[in-house]
């Protein structure tokens, strides 16, 4: 045989032989990888269980402190009328402003010249 020949099925066999290594360390890895996809699996499955069991026990048990979420939700109640009653009084606010002024735009005045449009500094 030649050389050329030689030197190519040495290199010929050397590729065959890394093809071969690289394909069983695949398989090594996807079967490694298919069995961490099973105990994650195994374990959404306890998880999902915890979550059922702590959702019947919550369904089943009455509230302990009924008082409590009353005062709470009073509370609340009070603080959303306080918040309706304070945005129409901005909203009322609003109205008037408008209406004296014509409009949003005429609010917007040009600077004055000559005059320094940045408040000075408190003095300490």
């Amino acid at each position: 045989m030649p050389k050329k020949e030689v030197n190519k099925m040495k290199s010929s066999t050397n590729i065959d032989k890394d093809l071969l290594e690289n394909f069983v360390t695949l398989q090594h890895v996807l079967t490694n990888m298919a069995v961490k996809f099973e105990d994650l699996s195994n374990n959404i499955s306890r998880l999902l269980q915890l979550f059922e069991l702590s959702a019947k026990s919550f369904a089943d048990k009455p509230i302990a402190t009924p008082g409590v979420d009353q005062e709470f939700l009073k509370k609340l109640d009070s603080l959303l009328d306080q918040n309706k009653t304070i945005s129409k009084g901005i909203m009322m606010m609003e109205d008037r402003i408008k209406n004296r002024t014509g409009g949003i735009h005429s609010m917007q005045r040009p600077p004055q010249q000559g005059v320094n449009r940045f408040p000075r500094p408190l003095q300490r």
